[in-house]
């Protein structure tokens, strides 16, 4: 827990002992049902500190993350950035979303465990529930850790961003290059590029970078194309 703590301390966070205890009982059960399904390759304790809690919670770089915000998470797999960010900043209001019914067990399974309020698992593709008026449009923050070219994912998270909310993406690695091709889509789908935050993990050479849209004016009913369209055809 070492690792943690001290991390936190670089992003001016402290762990109580109940968070502690999440993150050891969310890690306990991401190793188990790891077993027979599919969630990580990343399994070591200490990785799993580094790699996917800290980074997860990186995103308070980006935005005051102790606010009530309505944050929706597109691809979120076994729960990153999301279930990192509630157990640190229990005032957020999340939405996670994964295609995959196995998945959304996992998370059902530790939202229960865990005992947290204010966060939900659901089962759909983000191209289909971005056409449901309970979620267009409606989030303060659209997240994504999900692997994918910044065209794609804006084209699956920029629709759920109301205006003047914002689509963050965690990166891995630098994207000047991608960052030119994605900027007609982003402003087609309602956006501009706000911001770019480089840094390292704590206590690593791992670079990470957030990059950060702001919504501007409201996405045509166009965006998303129908499932499978976006990744196959960037705009």
């Amino acid at each position: 827990m070492e690792i943690l703590e001290n991390g936190l301390k670089e992003f001016g966070l402290l762990l109580s002992d109940r968070q502690k205890e999440a993150f050891q009982k969310y890690y306990d059960l991401l190793i188990e049902w790891n077993g027979f399904m599919n969630l990580t390759a990343i399994t070591e304790f200490d990785e799993v500190c580094l790699k996917h809690f800290l980074d997860s919670i990186s995103l308070c770089k980006a935005i005051d993350c102790n606010k009530e915000i309505k944050l929706i998470d597109i691809g979120t797999g076994a729960g990153f950035p999301s279930i990192p960010l509630k157990i640190m900043f229990p005032k957020l209001k999340i939405t996670m979303l994964d295609s995959l019914g196995k998945r959304v067990r996992f998370l059902n399974e530790v939202i229960k465990v865990l005992d947290l309020n204010d966060i939900y698992a659901l089962h759909s593709r983000a191209e289909d529930l971005a056409l449901k008026n309970d979620y267009r449009e409606c989030f303060d923050v659209c997240v994504s850790r999900a692997v994918a070219n910044l065209s794609t994912l804006s084209e699956y998270c920029l629709p759920y961003v109301k205006k003047n909310g914002f689509f963050i993406s965690y990166k891995s690695e630098k994207i000047s290059d991608e960052i030119k091709t994605a900027k007609r889509a982003i402003e087609i789908l309602g956006g501009e590029i706000y911001d770019q935050i480089e840094f390292n993990l704590p206590k690593s050479d791992i670079y990470r970078n957030l990059f950060v849209i702001k919504k501007i004016k409201a996405t045509s009913k166009k965006y998303p194309r129908k499932a499978g369209v976006p990744s196959k055809e960037p705009l």
